[in-house]
């Protein structure tokens, strides 16, 4: 049986490969733990940010050009059927990728100095950590509440449901305008500079 046949047994297997490569380095000395962490952290935020490029670059272009095209398929499909899987998997994934960091912060002593840009590391990974904060208030507060009205998840007059969507529509551009800073600084802090 081929694991690449599911994508259950495709996850499964590079979750095996990841946990045997992190063995091997904490065997050369690596900290189980924090490769733990980081392997989920970036999993998550690679989710998050993922969806939301996708949601920014493909399905709302693709939707309003569904919409223009008279007699053409619509995009009820996306609708009914992508949209509210991958906005579970997006406001998750955000979730798990700040909650990841914060805790990879926490255990690392560097929680309070990144919320306070206190010295080099504190400033370069606090800017990532407080962009990466409002991006998570922007998907539970904005984006989720009014994503249900647009897609019908909850009874809305028809102008909450226009109004829901220019709030989810702005904060998930914000949302793409601050990956771009938060990703430099998480990838920077790391290498020494902000990139």
């Amino acid at each position: 049986m081929n694991p690449l046949n599911s994508i259950a047994g495709t996850l499964i297997s590079g979750l095996v490969l990841a946990v045997v490569i992190a063995l091997a380095t904490s065997l050369a000395g690596a900290s189980m733990q924090g490769s733990i962490v980081i392997w989920a952290h970036v999993a998550a935020g690679i989710t998050w940010i993922g969806l939301l490029y996708y949601f920014n670059f493909i399905q709302v272009p693709g939707l309003a050009a569904a919409a223009a095209d008279e007699g053409g398929p619509g995009g009820a499909g996306i609708s009914k059927y992508i949209a509210p899987a991958a906005l579970l998997w997006f406001r998750w994934g955000a979730l798990a990728t700040w909650l990841t960091g914060a805790y990879y912060l926490m255990v690392n002593g560097e929680l309070i100095n990144a919320f306070t840009l206190n010295g080099v590391y504190g400033m370069t990974i606090g800017v990532g950590a407080w962009c990466g904060t409002i991006m998570l208030f922007n998907v539970w507060i904005l984006i989720w509440p009014n994503q249900k009205k647009v897609l019908g998840m909850v009874e809305a007059t028809p102008e909450a449901i226009a109004k829901g969507k220019r709030i989810a529509f702005l904060a998930s551009r914000t949302n793409t305008l601050l990956s771009i800073p938060m990703m430099m600084s998480m990838v920077g802090a790391h290498h020494g500079y902000f990139m």
